[in-house]
């Protein structure tokens, strides 16, 4: 293109492909989703977020002795150093989870193991189980002293979504509650080259290490058009209150052309898959749980209804994986501020992919832009300007 043409901008990159991926397939305007071939709905179904992880970083299903070795490898790495753990009781107290999250994550080189592996490949892999791990803890501890609580130290016999629960409350959860909170995270474990992915690759691009590209993917996450957008739709639930008070609600913000947390995605163009799942689980827990939960459903379930009727098939927007998430994890007992940072756990697998993935075809992504400001202006020295 000659420097005096004007390019054509696509803004937010949509649309535009920047490399190739075995990993993920999002099919946004059917509605469906895959890990390495596997349809999310399988997996949801028959799989576990330890073999989901494995299947995502080692590109197949394990048998089952190395689904063991791996599965304990994840939680010995849940085992966090004193190091870690004293750096986040210092964070805590003055600083947003995801904050505390990044600042840990950032310093996890200071306490890794290293260790001699015969090829760099073998190393990386080590080092992203460690990566998992370690998010999964540090998520933990957040949670156990948010409650006032010591650090508990994760029981080997335990899963990792199990293990979460029971280092953040001391106690071995429910198999329904663990259950549910290891669907919740094997399906946010992955989704293609999403903002957070992105910014794990474009840092990882520049041969940064893993350490830096993952807490690039963390700060990405953060955002509440990314990673925060559960919290919000749950604070509209409870603005909401009364499941009576839905449609009112839902009516007065479209017609103040308010957006609606939860509802609409950059990729799907149909009802997120992702979400048909949660959803299974939220008319399952509905008139089981608590009251609070019971009136969040209420309210969820309502508010679904009355946008997939109005804009679903007219505007294409339909709920995501986000909107069904508050009521679930509040009846699972993970605290509105853990929200985001047990999303980075749980994405912390696909992150790692998609960079070990770009690694083996490298190359700096560098893109442009479009310089449209005044050119060749002349200096004025400091003590002639006005």
């Amino acid at each position: 293109m000659a420097d005096n043409a004007t390019p054509t901008i696509i803004k937010g990159l949509e649309g535009v492909y920047f490399t190739e991926t075995k990993i993920c397939k999002v099919d946004g305007f059917k509605g469906r989703l895959w890990y390495r071939g596997y349809s999310i709905e399988s997996l949801a179904k028959n799989s576990s977020f330890e073999e989901v992880s494995y299947l995502i970083l080692y590109g197949s299903l394990p048998n089952a002795e190395a689904l063991s070795v791996f599965t304990k490898k994840l939680v010995s790495y849940m085992n966090l150093d004193s190091g870690i753990i004293g750096l986040v009781k210092m964070l805590s107290p003055n600083m947003l989870s995801m904050d505390v999250l990044r600042s840990a994550v950032s310093s996890l080189p200071a306490f890794a193991d290293k260790k001699v592996y015969q090829s760099e490949a073998e190393e990386k892999l080590e080092e992203s189980a460690e990566i998992i791990g370690r998010i999964c803890g540090i998520v933990a501890l957040m949670g156990r002293l948010k409650a006032g609580g010591e650090y508990v130290a994760p029981d080997q016999s335990l899963g990792v979504a199990q293990n979460i629960l029971y280092m953040m409350t001391g106690k071995i959860p429910e198999d329904k509650v663990a259950k549910m909170l290891d669907v919740m995270m094997l399906l946010h474990a992955e989704h293609s080259s999403n903002a957070s992915t992105f910014c794990t690759i474009v840092a990882g691009s520049t041969l940064a290490d893993i350490y830096s590209a993952i807490t690039a993917g963390i700060c990405a996450l953060k955002g509440p058009l990314h990673g925060g957008a559960d919290e919000k739709a749950l604070d509209m639930m409870r603005a909401i209150g009364n499941p009576d008070n839905t449609e009112k609600y839902i009516e007065e913000a479209l017609d103040g052309k308010k957006r609606i947390m939860g509802f609409g995605h950059r990729v799907y163009k149909a009802y997120d898959p992702r979400a048909k799942v949660i959803k299974s689980y939220l008319e399952d827990i509905q008139n089981g749980s608590t009251m609070e939960v019971q009136t969040l459903t209420a309210i969820a379930l309502r508010a679904e209804k009355m946008m997939v009727e109005k804009l679903g098939e007219t505007k294409g927007i339909w709920p995501n994986v986000d909107f069904f998430s508050g009521p679930v994890y509040t009846y699972i007992g993970i605290p509105k501020e853990l929200f985001t940072p047990l999303f980075a756990a749980s994405r912390s697998p696909g992150w790692c992919a998609h960079m070990l993935e770009y690694w083996q075809d490298n190359r700096l992504i560098r893109p442009l832009d479009y310089y449209n400001g005044q050119l060749d202006i002349p200096y004025v020295p400091l003590d002639q300007r006005k």
